[in-house]
């Protein structure tokens, strides 16, 4: 796997065709002006003031609670933008998959969480060789059944493996995803992890953000029950002497609810407890989905400001070929929309002219590989209606799923003028 500094060059979408290759400090010196029509669209793009101010606003939410952040990395699977995450004091990065651990590894994270089941064999052979490649690094990975511990154990017998991983007992839910349905279950787990040569068991790990409902009442008693089994389960463990450390990690926390996992994550166990938020979303946030979930959390925290969005998509009008219907020049292929559809923000003319709310009829219901369907009101005024060419910006729906449809993108300023750029690696 090559990780030598990136160039970034014309066989990225969005890049100028005509331009050579360049270093991402040179990307910032083009003085490219998406406004003016620099770079060709659609175009998926990060605004560097929000960025900033999402880690910062994230770290202090960390800092003020005693706990520690590793987020999770598959959002953006982009080494740049983790590297800002660790310098603003994130403990580690959490990654889905131990692919993504080697990437993030070898672009220099020496601790990894993977937020996941790792049980086959080509993974375990990935994860023991890097550790061979990074005596430095410390990962952790997730076990929610004895079974998965009877696989590790024969991988290890079969490739003569003398070490150690460290892992997490994972808690579930029911009909949701992954980890320990019941109480019996995880206790079997967990001693079985604690009789094991291969393994070593951290801590405890949960995931919540599945079952977030924008409604308090509701999202809190779910969070105090699934908190309440992870704090049974960790008196248990202690009792037992199945924890092979001192220090217990317990951690939770997706995009959504956090804070209110946040208020469960350092108890009182008699033992040093390391309280790990996962948050994956908060970097870039979103316009839409996590919007609404953080509206909540602002309204629970009596805040007056969360995060803000920091991820934009801009198109082309590249057809209007009957009143009422524009198509841009984005589709599935650019942008998320397994949770909602694009959101309509500004709309420029192309060629220099400042950026203008588009009308509160836009909209987009509908995409294709390459184009989205803008609907808007034809009997508005003609200024109000979309033209031929112009540039307008979507805010979207669910960052993870629309950073991976890129490659690279551009980091903007205020006046949509590129700074700099980061890279993804999916």
């Amino acid at each position: 796997m090559d990780t030598a500094a990136p160039l970034f060059g014309p066989h990225l979408k969005g890049f100028p065709a005509a331009c050579a290759p360049l270093s991402r400090e040179a990307v910032g010196q083009q003085d490219w002006q998406l406004l003016r029509g620099d770079l060709a669209l659609p175009l998926a793009v990060l605004k560097q003031s929000a960025l900033r101010h999402n880690l910062h606003w994230m770290r202090d939410f960390c800092t003020q609670r005693g706990l520690d952040l590793a987020p999770h990395g598959k959002t953006s699977m982009s080494p740049e933008l983790w590297a800002l995450q660790l310098e603003a004091g994130a403990w580690g990065i959490s990654l889905a998959t131990v692919f993504q651990a080697v990437v993030a590894v070898r672009h220099g994270v020496l601790r990894v969480l993977i937020a996941n089941q790792v049980l086959q064999r080509a993974e375990l052979d990935a994860l023991a060789r890097l550790h061979v490649e990074s005596p430095m690094l410390r990962s952790f990975f997730l076990v929610d059944a004895v079974g998965q511990v009877d696989a590790i154990e024969a991988w290890a017998a079969a490739r003569g493996f003398e070490g150690h991983f460290e892992v997490l007992l994972e808690l579930g839910i029911a009909g949701q995803r992954t980890g320990c349905r019941t109480a019996d279950e995880a206790a079997r787990t967990a001693a079985r992890i604690a009789a094991s040569p291969v393994l070593r068991l951290a801590g405890i790990e949960c995931y919540e953000g599945t079952t977030a409902h924008c409604d308090h009442a509701k999202d809190r008693a779910t969070v105090q029950g699934l908190m309440d089994r992870v704090d049974a389960i960790a008196r248990d463990a202690i009792a037992q002497g199945w924890f092979a450390q001192d220090e217990i990690i317990l951690s939770a926390g997706g995009s959504a609810i956090f804070d209110l996992v946040a208020e469960r994550l350092t108890p009182d166990l008699g033992r040093p407890v390391r309280g790990v938020l996962r948050s994956g979303c908060y970097l870039t946030h979103d316009h839409q989905r996590y919007t609404r979930y953080l509206c909540c959390v602002a309204e629970r925290l009596n805040l007056r400001e969360t995060l803000k969005p920091a991820l934009e998509v801009l198109a082309c009008v590249q057809s209007c070929p009957e009143p009422g219907l524009a198509l841009l020049s984005m589709g599935k292929r650019d942008v998320a929309y397994d949770l909602d559809l694009p959101q309509p923000l500004w709309r420029a003319d192309g060629q220099g002219g400042a950026p203008r709310a588009v009308p509160a009829h836009w909209r987009i219901d509908a995409l294709n590989d390459q184009h989205a369907y803008l609907r808007f009101d034809a009997s508005a005024p003609r200024g109000e209606w979309p033209q031929l060419g112009s540039t307008v910006a979507s805010g979207i729906s669910h960052p993870c799923t629309t950073f991976d449809k890129w490659r690279w993108m551009p980091v903007v300023d205020e006046g949509y003028r590129v700074v700099d750029a980061v890279t993804t690696w999916f």
